[in-house]
């Protein structure tokens, strides 16, 4: 079968395309960064993710049966913005229905909602229903935290508890999240290229944590615990875009203070991932926040 992965030399992409490869098939992959290391060796053909030439993408995609899109913005960066992340879904989902690819699995998020205040959720909303609204058969897979070698956020919290004597809590740090592992969520997205149905399904691991307990669990296993201090959320929001300039980064953004707080990266469903960010934790105490993860040099 012939799969089109977006962005296969990246984070989630990556890990969907490793399994497709080891079951013999023969993917493609559309990206905005065909200059990036191929860590597979020439096994998959990158072409342009370019949404303002539409119909290159149709050429691209012919022959393809199966799309597997994880395109998405974290935030805006000039004209990268996650309403232009919103248009440029719908040139790929009609390039989609053009090239006459039968099937979408899409990566979306836990909660999206086209009444929320937040851009990335009632983002993630439109776009699901580009996919819902193309004719074509879909599964589209909500996660919610994705934690592995490549993360941001685990990684980032272990980085900053390795340096600093305090580390700040937006708020009380009672809100919750159920992180999920990303190679478990590509299980799922492979999973469902060979499906036939269309289904929507949340994507989360086995634990909930609030987002305090969660961090004591990453101080506790990497040896380093300093003090989790609440701070008013605008004023830890402030901490960390200061420390932004240091790392030439964007550390956390406003929305994804609300998003957290706001209990989004939560189920209701029962878990669908077996992997406990305990175990993989501590597999990976002696390298995880060693470095900083730089969202900046990953996609820009």
């Amino acid at each position: 079968m012939k799969i089109a992965v977006t962005g296969a030399f990246s984070y989630s992409g990556k890990y969907i395309t490793r399994r497709l490869l080891e079951r013999g098939e023969d993917v493609i992959t559309l990206t905005n960064h065909p200059d990036r290391p191929d860590p597979f060796g020439g096994k998959v053909k990158a072409f342009p993710l370019d949404f303002s030439k539409e119909d290159e993408l149709v050429q691209s995609l012919h022959g393809v049966e199966v799309l597997v899109n994880t395109y998405w913005v974290r935030f805006d960066k000039g004209h990268n913005t996650q309403p232009k992340a919103v248009e440029n879904t719908r040139v790929l989902v009609n390039a989609a229905v053009r090239a006459g690819v039968k099937r979408i699995v899409h990566i979306s998020i836990t909660n999206p909602s086209a009444d929320s205040h937040l851009p990335y959720f009632w983002g993630k909303a439109a776009n699901e229903k580009a996919v819902t609204a193309s004719g074509l058969s879909y599964a589209i897979l909500r996660p919610t935290v994705l934690f592995g070698k490549e993360d941001i956020l685990i990684n980032n919290i272990a980085w900053l508890l390795r340096r600093f004597p305090l580390f700040g809590l937006p708020g009380d740090g009672s809100y919750r999240l159920s992180p999920v592992y990303v190679d478990d969520m590509a299980e799922l997205a492979v999973e469902a290229i060979y499906k036939r149905e269309d289904y929507i399904w949340d994507a989360v691991g086995p634990d909930e944590f609030t987002f305090k307990e969660m961090v004591e669990l990453i101080g506790e296993t990497i040896g380093k615990k300093p003090p989790l201090i609440p701070f008013p959320p605008r004023l830890a929001l402030l901490a960390a875009q200061f420390l932004s300039l240091f790392v030439n980064d964007v550390m956390l953004t406003p929305e994804e203070v609300d998003g957290l707080m706001a209990n989004l990266l939560i189920s209701k469903e029962s878990p669908r991932c077996k992997t406990s960010l305990k175990d993989w934790l501590r597999e990976h105490r002696e390298t995880v926040g060693k470095e900083y993860a730089s969202e900046l040099l990953r996609h820009y």
